[in-house]
C-alpha cells in the first residue's frame, strides 16, 4: 500500500513543481546550454512536455533553414558562417512564446548568441564531466569539431575554454549517468529555485 501512494504523491509534487514554473516564467523562453553531449535535447524535451511548452533544437531548425546538414554546413560554409545561421535562427526561435529551446554546444559561447538568450530567456547549463561527455558522443559520429586526431583531447580542450562562458547562465545542473527525467526534475526544480529567489 505505502509505494504506490508515495509514487503519486511524488508525482503530484513534480506536477505541482511544473505548474508554478511555468506560472513564473510566464511566457518567457527557457533556454539549455552546454556541450556536445550533456543531454540538452532528450532533458530539454522533457521539461517542455512538463511545462506544457513546445520544445525546439536549435540545430534541427538550422538543418531545417539551410536545408543542410550540419557536418555538410561545416564543411561547405565553414565555422563561422554556421554561427551566424545559429544566431539568426536563435533568435527567430527566441521569438515564439512560451517555449524550451535546446542550443547547440557553441552558441552560448558566440558573445552575440549570449548576449540574446541573457535578454529574453532564463538559460540553463547541463554540465557533464568529460568522460559521461565523450562515453556520449563517441557513440555518433556526426560532431564536426570532434572529427581530429585525438577527439578526447579535442574535448577537453572545448571544455576548458568554453565551461567559464556556460557559467554565465542562470542556472547549473548536473547532467549524470542517471535517467534523463532525473535530470529534467532537477532543471525544473533548480529554475523554480532561481526564480523564487529574485522576488
Amino acid at each position: 500500500m505505502g509505494a504506490p501512494f508515495l509514487t503519486r504523491s511524488n508525482a503530484a509534487s513534480r506536477q505541482a513543481r511544473a505548474e508554478a514554473l511555468a506560472e513564473r516564467l510566464a511566457g518567457k523562453p527557457l533556454v539549455l546550454v552546454g556541450m556536445m553531449g550533456a543531454g540538452k535535447t532528450t532533458v530539454g524535451r522533457r521539461v517542455a512536455n512538463r511545462l506544457g511548452r513546445h520544445f525546439f533544437d536549435s540545430d534541427e531548425e538550422i538543418e531545417k533553414a539551410a536545408q543542410m546538414t550540419i557536418p555538410d554546413i561545416f564543411q561547405q560554409r565553414g565555422e563561422d558562417e554556421f554561427r551566424a545561421g545559429e544566431t539568426r535562427v536563435i533568435a527567430r526561435v527566441l521569438r515564439e512564446p512560451g517555449i524550451v529551446l535546446a542550443t547547440g554546444g557553441g552558441a552560448f559561447v558566440n558573445a552575440t548568441t549570449r548576449t540574446l538568450v541573457k535578454q529574453e530567456a532564463v538559460s540553463v547549463w547541463l554540465k557533464a564531466d568529460l568522460d559521461v561527455l565523450f562515453e556520449r558522443v563517441s557513440r555518433r559520429s556526426n560532431r564536426p569539431l570532434l572529427k581530429t586526431e585525438n577527439p578526447r583531447a579535442t574535448l577537453e580542450k572545448l571544455i576548458a575554454d568554453r565551461y567559464p562562458i556556460y557559467a554565465e547562465a542562470d542556472v547549473t545542473v548536473a547532467s549524470r549517468d542517471v535517467p534523463q527525467d532525473v535530470v529534467a526534475n532537477n532543471v525544473i526544480d533548480a529554475v523554480l529555485t532561481h526564480l523564487k529567489s529574485q522576488d
